[in-house]
């Protein structure tokens, strides 16, 4: 069976932890920011944790 193929629009905005946990950057954050207060835009620094089944999908998807 071939090798799989990372996708490569998921590995940009998409990144495995050590221990294996989907981490993205959360929404929101680069747009606008005049207008949002000051404790919602230091919610938007970091990433956040997916969880779900989209977990197993996007693993799939970096071929890990």
């Amino acid at each position: 069976m071939p090798k799989l193929k990372t996708h490569s629009g998921t590995k940009k905005k998409v990144r495995l932890s050590k221990t294996g946990k989907v981490l993205v950057r959360r929404s929101g954050g680069h747009k606008f920011l005049e207008k949002k207060r000051a404790n919602r835009k230091r919610k938007y620094s970091g990433l956040q944790e997916l969880s779900g089944k989209i977990v197993k999908t996007i693993k799939k998807r970096l071929a890990a």
